[in-house]
């Protein structure tokens, strides 16, 4: 019986309800230890009635064996790995040991545990309970709390119950667990030790904090005397790590080393095999332990492994060991277990450094990583470098560790480990080498950009110019950008070296740069890499032609997520949300962005946070809206600017200026984008400037600065002077239109526009000077196409400003229906635009990180609201959806 928690078992049945009805949810219940979590978990369970249930607990000593729980949790449900997409199944299936390796991607292992909940949740839906979880290995915690963060629409309820302050990633519902209330606290102890009302009930509530084990197990432990009041309390209280020390100090010696070799090794059949060696006795010895150690309550068998009573057990059996004990317990395990579980047992057993044993932890972290494991296979390297006597290879193990860290989105952990790496590796210049290019990259992802450009610029190897070339182009270095290239051409000819000199020599107004990046991107279909199609993006865009760069990031992201690179995903989906934006395809890059946020808070990769902040700064501008616009962008800068990332900070300062001309602030505006062009390396970035010229040119023409128009104008002519491609000469045709009022100029750019959206920038722009010329009827022509996509893009402010000037022009009817398209959120639109290329519901699910179900899930909300019924008539209205004119905002 459960005393006091009437509201815990409230909440409790909350989520319960809500996945019931297909509103999956997660809850953490948080308590010190011996508060009541197991129990309320187990009530949760009876409460769940016909749902089904799925039940893993954290075990300290396995907390470094990669996908432990997972591993306990799942194996029911494993035989419904076949419904899962392709790359889910395979990472799920290599992460559960089921093949030798397989897509080590922690991302699509969150997706594939997702799916497989999912799967396994059926009709009535289904309870996931998961307590200890402090104690849950780190690989097998990511994949299950990657879930939980995604089961908005499934029949699934995540509980999970930890200790402490132990943290729970990005779990927002929490239910404190605490002391009973003295109510509560009462009850329990005159219900089941018949203790009355009086003074020896209040000292033990208050000397317990109303902890109910503390009160269960003390109160059981008290003579009647002491329990009457005869005689005084025991002082101290047996509490902590007391609170099971006598009862297993009380066990016999073969009981109390039977639990031992439990405390560290849970499998139920090693445990009875050791146990026989140890004791050296008959064949049934140690069975007659076990049910000795099963009787006093301190520990059960829970399907093939031993469950102790509370975590505090082990803790007191670890206490009444002898060091020596231990040690010895750990190399008999040794002998009997293999892979992972034999080579922490042989660290256990280790005295001192040893390199054999080393050498089986690094063998062991290597298998953890190839499937995925990333966090237990920096434990292991971590380990093995302790044990390891040779300098050299105790920093080579180290920098593995840090490497491991990092992938597993511990950055804090990855950089400490690599900093004792680099100390370990003085007088070997290579290793030094190798692991200052991994500082900058760290620097780069997490830290300060300006400080990875000082580390990387320090190496002469390609890789590492490449990389500080990157670092120098976040920041907005242009000087050290040309520094670099100048270096990387002297590497011999190639994709990399060409694309990485030849932007450095465009930037430098070398006449050859221009021809090595058209080189490079001759090359670029030769690739299967995301990142080479990321250095395509940049060579497209040095050229000014933004259109091709925004094909070449589309290319990255299709790439990364088919080819099991998703760990790059934060950085690809970075350049893919800003072309779709250029590309106006604004509700997809919305959605683009959502997700690389999330993506890169998972990763822990804080300048990609920034990059997806401010993109969603700008697309808030973009629609008018003016506190999400003014929050991200305040959030993104809050990281940009001390991480010295000029191009985020430049693009979250163009949020800014960009929501002032949407809606029609001009001078304000003009302040804004002539701040921008101003700004300096770390602050702001050339790129951004020049990106931003022609919405500049639109502010000062709009604030009367005439002559700053011109100007503008100028320096956008030389910086396009390599674009051919026809919308980069659209843009420099309206400039050209706006700076020198010549409406002929608008008309070509018209004609040569291949973005919607800019297309109807132009025709807003054309049209307002036709009907102020007083030509009306020539204006409403371009005026109703520019509404038009403005409302199908959701540029409000810009739609109004259309329909404001139709009405001037004579037009008095109201404002079109939104387009039917126009209902569905960005997630949906996805979605749509993916069946409508022909994807299934399991392709469309690998690709979106998704369950099948939930793909289904939102088609299915999807039909009512388009007033249709199948793939069919989706995949027709979104082909109708991208007419020319109409914009092309969900692909």
């Amino acid at each position: 019986m459960l005393y006091g928690r009437s509201a815990h078992i409230s909440a409790l049945d909350e989520v319960i309800a809500q996945a019931r009805q297909g509103r999956g949810g997660a809850v953490v219940l948080r308590g010190e230890a011996g508060a009541g979590k197991t129990a309320l978990l187990d009530a949760a369970v009876a409460r769940g009635g016909a749902m089904g249930v799925l039940r893993t607990c954290g075990v300290e000593s396995e907390a470094d064996l990669a996908f432990a729980a997972l591993h306990q949790l799942l194996r029911p449900v494993a035989g419904l790995l076949d419904a899962l997409p392709g790359p889910q199944r395979d990472a799920a299936r290599a992460a559960l040991g089921h093949v030798a390796d397989g897509a080590g991607d922690r991302f699509l292992l969150g997706a594939g545990v997702l799916s497989l909940l999912v799967e396994a949740a059926g009709p009535e839906g289904l309870l996931c309970v998961v307590d200890d979880f402090q104690w849950v290995d780190r690989a097998s915690a990511d994949a299950l709390l990657f879930a939980a963060r995604r089961l908005g629409t499934e029949r699934v309820a995540m509980l999970f119950a930890v200790r402490g302050d132990a943290p729970v990633e990005s779990v927002p519902s929490t239910v404190g667990v605490g002391g009973l209330s003295e109510e509560a606290a009462a009850e329990l102890l005159e219900s089941r030790h018949g203790l009355p009302a009086g003074p020896v009930r209040g000292e033990l509530i208050t000397l317990t904090g109303a902890n109910p084990l503390a009160l269960d197990e003390i109160a059981a432990r008290l003579t009647p005397a002491q329990l009457a009041g005869r005689e005084p309390l025991p002082d101290p209280l047996p509490g902590g790590a007391r609170l099971f020390g006598d009862r297993v100090t009380g066990l016999s010696a073969p009981a109390r080393l039977v639990a031992l070799i439990a405390a560290v090794e849970s499998d139920i059949e090693v445990v009875l095999r050791a146990a026989e060696q140890l004791a050296d006795r008959e064949a049934g010895a140690a069975a007659t332990a076990f049910a000795e150690l099963e009787e006093s309550g301190l520990a059960e068998v829970s399907g093939t492994g031993v469950r102790f009573r509370h975590p505090l057990v082990r803790s007191a059996i670890h206490e009444s060991a002898a060091p020596a004990e231990v040690r010895h317990v750990h190399a008999v395990l040794a002998e009997l277990t293999a892979g992972d579980r034999r080579a922490w047992h042989l660290a256990g057993a280790a005295l001192g450094q040893d390199e054999s044993v080393a050498l089986s932890l690094a063998e062991a972290a290597e298998r953890s990583r190839d499937r995925g494991g990333y966090g237990a296979a920096a434990s292991a390297l971590t380990r093995a470098a302790e044990l390891t006597p040779e300098p050299r290879a105790r920093a080579v193990r180290l920098k593995g560790a840090a490497v491991a860290a990092w992938l597993a989105g511990r950055p804090g952990q990855a950089e400490s480990l690599l900093a004792q790496a680099r100390e370990g590796a003085d007088g070997n210049i290579a290793l030094a080498m190798e692991i200052a290019h991994l500082r900058g990259r760290f620097e780069l992802n997490s830290g300060n950009a300006a400080e990875a450009v000082r580390i990387l610029a320090a190496g002469d190897s390609l890789d590492m110019l490449a990389d500080a070339v990157e670092a120098a182009s976040y920041v907005g270095d242009t000087a050290a950008i040309v520094e670099l290239g100048r270096r990387a051409a002297a590497h011999p000819e190639g994709f990399l070296r060409d694309t990485v000199a030849g932007i450095g020599l465009t930037l430098g107004g070398d006449a050859a740069g221009p021809g090595l990046l058209r080189r490079a991107l001759a090359r670029a279909d030769e690739s299967e890499d995301a990142a080479d199609y990321l250095w395509a993006t940049a060579a497209a865009s040095a050229l000014g032609e933004s259109d091709l760069a925004t094909e070449m990031a589309e290319r990255a992201e299709r790439v990364a997520r088919v080819s099991g690179m998703t760990g790059q995903l934060p950085v690809v989906l970075e350049f893919v949300a800003t072309a779709d934006r250029l590309a106006g395809r604004l509700a997809r890059s919305q959605a683009i962005s959502e997700e690389g946020l999330a993506l890169a808070r998972e990763a822990g990769y804080e300048n990609a946070v920034a990059a997806h902040l401010a993109n969603l700064a700008v697309l808030a501008a973009l629609r008018g809206e003016e506190e999400p616009c003014e929050r991200q962008a305040r959030e993104a800068l809050a990281i940009a600017l001390p991480h010295r990332v000029g191009l985020h900070a430049g693009v979250a300062a163009y949020a800014r200026a960009m929501l002032e001309l949407c809606l029609g602030r001009y001078v304000s505006a003009h302040d804004r984008f002539r701040a921008i062009a101003a700004a300096g390396p770390g602050t702001g970035h050339p790129t951004v400037a020049w990106r931003t010229v022609p919405d500049r040119i639109e502010a000062a023409v709009g604030a009367g600065d005439e002559a700053g128009a011109r100007a503008a104008l100028s320096a956008y002519e030389r910086s396009t002077e390599h674009a051919t491609t026809s919308e980069s000469r659209a843009l420099l045709a309206r400039c050209r239109g706006l700076a020198e009022s010549a409406e002929d100029a608008f008309g070509e750019a018209l004609q040569l526009h291949t973005n919607p959206f800019e297309a109807a920038r132009t025709a807003l722009l054309l049209g307002e000077r036709l009907r102020r010329a007083q030509r009306p009827g020539q204006a409403r022509a371009h005026l109703r196409m520019a509404r038009e996509v403005f409302e199908q893009a959701g540029a409000r402010p810009w739609a109004r400003r259309a329909q404001e000037e139709l009405r001037a022009a004579g037009e008095n009817g109201s404002v079109p229906p939104p387009g039917v398209l126009d209902a569905l959120t960005p997630q949906e639109l996805r979605i749509a635009g993916l069946v409508a290329d022909g994807l299934s519901s399991k392709q469309i699910a690998a690709r979106l990180f998704l369950s099948p179900r939930t793909v289904e899930y939102h088609l299915y909300k999807i039909y009512p609201k388009l007033g249709i019924g199948s793939r069919t008539d989706l995949a027709r209205l979104v082909v109708l959806r991208k007419a020319p004119v109409a914009g092309d905002d969900m692909l």
